[in-house]
């Protein structure tokens, strides 16, 4: 395997260049999912598809199992940027757009495959290796939600290259996104003095929002945000229409439905007031369902134990929102793991440090290996 790693080196590097500057906001992956599948196609991946929410699915020895393991990571970035991304490598650090987040565990997969295709795979029940989409933001796991549409009831446990190599994600935070709008009279700024303002009655709601005391069950934890606003016409004109973007989280479902009820009251207070209010729902992701968790430490312990032996670091088991919240509600055993080391992940200065894209494929590729193994199907 190391001798693996090392001939292929540089290639692992250019691969992650001509990856990161292919712009792949969520939705938009088109480019970069056809970049993965001519790259697994010409290292002699059969069966290799594009299906309709832009997954890069390679599917091994599934036809007819009901026990398909599945291997990911997502090729979609919070960036809107549609234009070239820039790059840069000074020998120890890489920094480009979503270079960590996730483009080098997406070369990881990329490179696991190159490897056991080389070296042979045993998975009698079927594996499949998956570039999905729509992983970050209003993306709304839509890609992950088509793969268990697509495979319903033939997915035993799911498994992600997502975050630093030091992180495991066991338990999903579930999510409520709105887009929230006020309309009013609006009218001249003096002449029309004292008609109700749509900014400042959003304010009034999002002050509210920002009263409110979070639950808190055992070890739960539960957010919330407002995360864009917008509205007015000009400085000299009373606002007709206001409008932001907020949501709120937990890792609790029970908490994740009282901040719904805390919402749906501050909402309906607003209209009760007579503001002409629209509220729409933009994004939902679950919470963890009735999942076995001895499944899901097994596969923690499986992975914690690679981690450990290859890059010799602390290890923080965690929750969070990622591709994993799907099979986890629909009572699929699911983990999280990390694949590089960097940071500033989600702003326009996030970097990894270059040696850890290899150590990160070394965990991949073990991690795979020992989980077909290990793992009782």
């Amino acid at each position: 395997m190391k001798n693996f790693i090392e001939a292929h080196k540089a290639e692992i590097y250019k691969t992650l260049e001509e990856l990161c500057r292919i712009p792949a906001p969520s939705h938009y992956e088109h480019e970069k999912a056809e970049y993965c599948k001519k790259w697994l196609e010409n290292i002699g991946a059969k069966g290799v598809y594009i299906d309709d929410a832009l997954n890069v699915i390679y599917p091994i020895n599934c036809e007819g199992s009901d026990k398909i393991t599945v291997f990911t990571a997502h090729t979609d970035t919070v960036f809107p940027d549609t234009d070239s991304i820039p790059y840069e490598d000074d020998g120890t650090y890489i920094r480009s757009l979503g270079v960590g987040d996730d483009t080098a565990s997406v070369v990881v997969l990329l490179y696991a495959a190159k490897y056991f295709i080389e070296n042979g795979l045993s998975a009698p029940n079927g594996v499949m290796l998956v570039c999905n989409s729509c992983e970050e933001g209003l993306g709304n796991l839509k890609g992950t939600k088509q793969l268990f549409k697509d495979y319903e009831g033939r997915i035993a446990r799911f498994i992600s290259f997502d975050s630093n190599i030091s992180s495991i994600a066991d338990r999903c935070v579930g999510s409520h996104r709105y887009e929230v709008e006020v309309f009013t009279e609006g009218g001249h700024s003096y002449g029309a003095f004292g008609n109700k303002n749509a900014i400042a009655e959003l304010s009034k709601i999002i002050n509210e929002i920002y009263s409110i005391e979070v639950p808190h069950i055992d070890n739960s934890k539960t957010t919330y945000n407002v995360g864009g606003i917008s509205g007015g016409t000009s400085i000299n004109t009373i606002a007709q229409s206001a409008k932001m973007l907020c949501e709120y989280r937990s890792d609790n479902e029970s908490c994740l439905s009282e901040m719904k009820a805390h919402f749906e009251r501050i909402f309906n207070s607003a209209k009760e007031r007579g503001i002409d209010l629209s509220v729409t729902l933009i994004g939902e992701r679950p919470c963890m369902g009735n999942v076995d968790i001895s499944k899901i430490d097994e596969l923690k312990d499986i992975c914690a134990k690679v981690i450990k032996e290859t890059a010799n670091v602390n290890i923080s088991t965690h929750s969070s929102s990622t591709d994993c919240n799907i099979p986890l509600s629909l009572g699929i055993p699911a983990l999280c793991i990390g694949v590089y080391e960097g940071g500033g992940a989600h702003t326009r200065e996030e970097w990894i440090k270059k040696e850890s894209v290899t150590v990160g494929l070394e965990i991949g590729i073990k991690a795979i290996e020992s989980i077909l193994k290990e793992v009782e199907l």
